[in-house]
């Protein structure tokens, strides 16, 4: 695993609630897709960026899609149109991250998350156990070298 530093920033995100993961994905996917595409206040057509996020609290069916706000749109990102899109700023933070390879389903992401909480408890080091955050960087036609991370906050 590694420590990274992020600084804060802007992105767009929706929440889906009482769905499967992989469902809730798919939803979440799509109606931050359409903000991208034009549905917002300028209708403006902004950048797919990466990574796509998905927020998994541990007992909760509530997951929270989130595309990264591009650089250029960080200090003003057009307001969504649809009520269930929002833009949310998240502060800085350190988190440890865990990469894999592969397409990732929900299970593969719950499996890869408990690796890392292991060595981080292991290893005496302090995180929010009680969420997690997966981390996708493909296209799904992207068939090989697919990078996916899962991230714990750091206490």
């Amino acid at each position: 695993y590694e420590l990274r530093q992020y600084e804060t920033a802007k992105w767009v995100s929706t929440v889906i609630r009482g769905e499967t993961q992989k469902e809730a994905m798919r939803q979440g996917f799509w109606k931050l897709f359409h903000y991208i595409q034009g549905k917002n206040e300028k209708e403006m057509k902004i950048e797919m960026t990466v990574p796509v996020t998905c927020l998994v609290k541990s007992g909760c069916t509530d997951f929270k899609i989130s595309f990264f706000v591009p650089f250029e749109h960080q200090d003003c990102p057009p307001q969504p149109t649809d009520s269930d899109v929002f833009i949310e700023e998240r502060k800085a933070a350190a988190l440890f991250v865990r990469s894999f390879g592969g397409f990732a389903s929900p299970e593969k992401y719950a499996e890869e998350a408990d690796t890392l909480a292991r060595t981080l408890r292991n290893r005496g080091q302090p995180f929010h156990e009680d969420f997690f955050y997966t981390a996708g960087y493909d296209s799904p036609f992207k068939l090989f070298n697919r990078h996916n991370e899962v991230w714990y906050f750091k206490k």
